[in-house]
Order: C-alpha cells, then sequence, then structure tokens
C-alpha cells in the first residue's frame, strides 16, 4: 500500500493529502503561466542562464508548460499519481540544472563574495526541494522495505535540511532583498521579519538535519512558507499584474509548501511505522 494512501494507520495521510494537492494545483498553475506568456519565468527557470539564443526556447517552453499541466493534474488521482510525481520531480530538476552555469558566471561579474555564492546554493536548492516532493511521492508507492523509501528518506533529509539553512543564511547575508518584498503594512518592517524568517529557516534546517523535533520543524517550515503568501507574493501579483516573475514566484511557493507538507507527512509516517514495529 503506498505511504499516501489512507489506512486505520497512517495519521499523517491528511497532511500528505493536502501536500500532495498543493503541489500538483501548484505545478499545474505554474505549466498554465508558462503557456500564458510563451516563455520560461526568469526567477524560478532561469534557463537564460544557459545563453541569451537557445535554438527553439519558446517551443521548449510551451512543451514544458504541457508537462507541467499535465503532471500536476496527473497528482489528484491515485492511479495516475506516481507518474504525475515523477514528471514533477524530473521537470524541477531541470530548472535546478539551469543554475548550474551561473556558478561560473555570476562570480565572475559580482565577485568572489559570500553572498553571491549563498544566492546560487538558493536558486538551486528552491528547486532541488520541490523536486524532492515529487520523488518522495513517486517513492511513496514503492514497499516499504525497499531501497527506493530509504534512499529517498534520506536525500528528502539532506536536501531539505541544507536547503533550508541556506534560505536562512540567504536572509541574513543578504538582508534588503526579503526585506523589500514585505508588505508596508506589517509591522516592525520588513528587516524584522527578513531577521527573523531567517532565523527561523536555519533553526528549521538544523532540525531536519539532526532528526530532533524534525517532524514540528517542518510542519511549522511549511506553515510559514505558506504564510509568505498573504504579506509578501500576493501583493506583488496585485502591484505588478503583468509579471511572469510576479505569478510564478507565487505559483512556485506554493508548490515548495506543498513539497515540504509531503515531507512532514513522511517524517510522521515513518515515525510512526517505527513506534508500531517497537
Amino acid at each position: 500500500m503506498s505511504e499516501f494512501a489512507p489506512s486505520a494507520t497512517s495519521g499523517g495521510f491528511t497532511i500528505a493529502r493536502a501536500g500532495v494537492y498543493l503541489y500538483g494545483l501548484a505545478t499545474l498553475a505554474a505549466g498554465v503561466l508558462d503557456l500564458i506568456w510563451g516563455e520560461f519565468e526568469g526567477a524560478h527557470q532561469p534557463i537564460q542562464a544557459l545563453g541569451d539564443h537557445i535554438p527553439g526556447r519558446q517551443i521548449l517552453a510551451y512543451l514544458t508548460a504541457v508537462c507541467m499541466i499535465s503532471a500536476g493534474a496527473a497528482l489528484f488521482w491515485r492511479r495516475t499519481a506516481r507518474v504525475g510525481a515523477l514528471t514533477s520531480a524530473l521537470i524541477y530538476l531541470m530548472f535546478a540544472l539551469f543554475w548550474l552555469p551561473r556558478f561560473y558566471t555570476a562570480p565572475q561579474v559580482l565577485g568572489f563574495r559570500l553572498p553571491v555564492l549563498v544566492g546560487l546554493l538558493v536558486g538551486m536548492f528552491m528547486q532541488l526541494i520541490v523536486a524532492a516532493g515529487g520523488i518522495i511521492v513517486y517513492a511513496s508507492f514503492a514497499p516499504s522495505t525497499s531501497s527506493w523509501q530509504r534512499q529517498s528518506a534520506t536525500g528528502a533529509r539532506w536536501i531539505f535540511g541544507l536547503g533550508s539553512v541556506l534560505f536562512g543564511l540567504g536572509h541574513l547575508t543578504a538582508i534588503d532583498p526579503p526585506a523589500h518584498m514585505v508588505a508596508h503594512w506589517m509591522p516592525f518592517g520588513g528587516v524584522f521579519w527578513a531577521i527573523l524568517s531567517g532565523i527561523a529557516f536555519v533553526a528549521a534546517g538544523l532540525a531536519i538535519l539532526s532528526e530532533i523535533l524534525n517532524a514540528w520543524a517542518t510542519r511549522l517550515l511549511a506553515l510559514m512558507v505558506l504564510i509568505f503568501e498573504g504579506p509578501v507574493l500576493i501583493p506583488l501579483v496585485i502591484a505588478h499584474p503583468h509579471q511572469h516573475i510576479a505569478w510564478g514566484g507565487n505559483a512556485y511557493n506554493l508548490a515548495a509548501a506543498g513539497a515540504i507538507a509531503i515531507f512532514a507527512a513522511s517524517i510522521s509516517l515513518r515515525h510512526s511505522a517505527g513506534e508500531i514495529a517497537q
């Protein structure tokens, strides 16, 4: 039985199902946005890092958009969820690979500085954690004793843990960009929330890596990412309704929240399985 199938012992099923649905909906929405604009979204799908004149770039964007729409929709049905999860993971992994050329070009332009390196890693891990969410769902259809289950659990812990730490360091080493994204109506100012969220990211990442209170840390991390929609991302769409990046940022953030919720549920289910085994 799939790890995300309902059963008498799967206390995390509700969280898992909500996470999978949110992940699928956000992936579908990102594909629709790419289809509307006829291009990749520059902040989270940076194909421009591979060059300014890529043959068939628009056609590739349309094909990727159709695949994302199909994969996202497939996650809503059990029969097709495994294929949808794997397809989504591969697409997000492709977006992560788009960042690789920037590890060579960005330091040449901006200098070899810690904020530059952290920023590049943040960009790559933003896609890796979403890809990891799809891999967890894909692996959940394998028997619980299979190597896929063990390997995906270990890989996810490192990806989500390191990713969260890097997100926190990104906020703390370059405060101005996240601070300026915070809505002006938020109390205490953007700098306060940029620092607080940076500390929260680092704390959650360390909890995940150390496996100390990791289930609670991951649930709270998913909630924090989801809350970002209100004071940070929805105002960007209102202020810039004709910008692909503004809409794409919301789609990515929801996909990330879904992926983290999936990871949180997988941790809870492993803990429950361990308790039953004892």
